[in-house]
């Protein structure tokens, strides 16, 4: 549909869509006022969280350690490449009775938790309940509930208009694709620490029969003599976004149908590829001296400028990884929110005072970006549609994974360093101006039908 709205010969054809056009044209002055507003916003409420700040306890000499041996892995791969069709990972040796029961309960509580979003995201959480050190659990549970909300978007109040359903149905594939694929990967390594902790010895030789990649060998092993967490989260902060690299950003199907996409590629211009970690539910707090409900601090986060970019994907986990234990204030609330809250993949979860599941309640009207520019707070009543995922979406399952390493140069090891803790953190009015611009484009393609 948007690709209509660039259709010239379109609007000439059409006086009332071009009357339209222009009426939600006057919108985006105040638009560029307000994502003015914002980034002051964003600075003056990033500013208290700074003044408690975590040491991220970086382990230089583990994460040298660390480097040499995966430098090796890819030695030992490319010489076994000269003398060998092809290189699968590691040899898998026999196991003891012990081990093969452990590996078969794994490959069931893998399973079982792999069966949608809702479930790959509380499984994560309860990993980190259960052994706090495993900070990337924390994390990935944070992540994967974003995904469950860009998920739910693509039917909301604002997305649904804006593309084919070929195109949604392609973009949920893909999300669920990527959500699934990295909780296959990375949940039976967390599972084999979990038994390692229980049975109080090393059980990562096991990791091969995981087809886990060689490259996470050495971070497990360290991890198991060190506990140095954040070494531990930035090798699969690494090896999950390589994981992904080739089974999906890079297969044909999802370059062709998602990324080639002319609506895929304006939506992503409108940077509303947002990572969002609330800190609390979002609602008005008591008037301020202009009698205007402002809004409690709730929401701290970063934007992916370009998912096609593996680098630009790798830091991105670094820094939300600094993000979230980089500041005391943001890992403790961010936690008490993820355990307070129960994830169905509605935004109305951290921001109910705009948001609303219900669907026979929510606007439902070609005018709710000048809405949302004249009101802070939408009235009440007036919420935005934003589902379940159990109520737009059915579980799918996922195309058998291609079964490889990934690991073949040895320029990774560039990415084995200190996560930063980002700057400017507060994104709540970033993430309501992003709302705006998805908002108005909704506004111009209803007015277009």
């Amino acid at each position: 549909m948007l690709e209509r709205m660039l259709n010239m010969s379109f609007m000439l054809s059409n006086p009332h869509a071009l009357v339209q056009l222009l009426k939600n044209a006057k919108n985006i002055p105040q638009q560029a006022t307000e994502l003015m507003k914002g980034k002051v916003a964003c600075w003056k409420l990033s500013r208290p969280f700074h003044e408690h700040r975590r040491n991220l306890e970086w382990n230089e000499s583990a994460a040298y350690t660390v480097r040499i041996s995966v430098e090796r892995a890819v030695n030992d791969c490319m010489r076994y490449r000269d003398s060998h069709a092809s290189w699968d990972g590691p040899q898998i040796f026999s196991i003891t009775e012990r081990d093969n029961n452990i590996l078969q309960e794994i490959r069931m509580a893998t399973i079982a938790a792999n069966q949608s979003n809702i479930t790959r995201t509380q499984a994560y959480l309860e990993c980190y309940k259960a052994y706090p050190e495993l900070h990337w659990a924390l994390l990935a549970h944070m992540v994967s509930r974003n995904g469950g909300w860009n998920m739910s978007d693509l039917k909301g109040g604002l997305m649904s208009d804006l593309m084919e359903r070929s195109l949604k149905d392609n973009l949920y594939r893909m999300l669920e694709r990527c959500n699934a694929l990295i909780f296959q990967d990375a949940y039976p390594q967390l599972q084999l620490y979990m038994y390692s902790k229980q049975y109080g010895c090393s059980l990562f030789h096991l990791l091969p029969h995981f087809h886990v990649s060689t490259f996470m060998n050495a971070f497990w092993n360290s991890f198991w003599l060190e506990r140095n967490s954040a070494l531990l989260a930035v090798g699969l902060i690494i090896n999950e976004q390589h994981y992904i690299e080739g089974r999906v950003v890079r297969q044909s199907f999802f370059q062709k149908n998602i990324f080639k996409n002319m609506t895929y590629q304006i939506n992503h211009l409108a940077h509303v590829n947002q990572i969002l970690f609330p800190l609390s539910k979002m609602i008005p707090s008591p008037m301020n001296e202009r009698h205007v409900p402002s809004p409690s601090p709730g929401i701290v986060g970063l934007v992916l400028e370009n998912f096609l970019n593996i680098e630009e994907r790798i830091n991105l986990g670094k820094s939300l990884y600094g993000l979230l234990f980089g500041y005391t204030d943001v890992l403790n609330q961010v936690t008490a929110y993820a355990q307070d809250t129960i994830h169905h993949g509605s935004r109305s979860e951290y921001w109910p005072e705009l948001f609303t599941p219900d669907k026979e309640t929510a606007v439902n009207s070609s005018i709710e970006s000048s809405q949302l520019l004249d009101h802070e707070w939408l009235s009440v009543g007036q919420r935005i549609y934003s589902p379940t995922l159990e109520e737009v979406w059915f579980d799918m399952p996922y195309d058998p994974i291609p079964r490889y390493d990934w690991l073949k140069d040895k320029n990774v090891i560039q990415y084995i360093s200190k996560p930063r803790r980002p700057f400017l953190i507060e994104i709540s009015h970033n993430h309501r101006a992003a709302l705006q611009k998805t908002a108005l484009a909704h506004d111009i393609v209803r007015s277009l039908n």
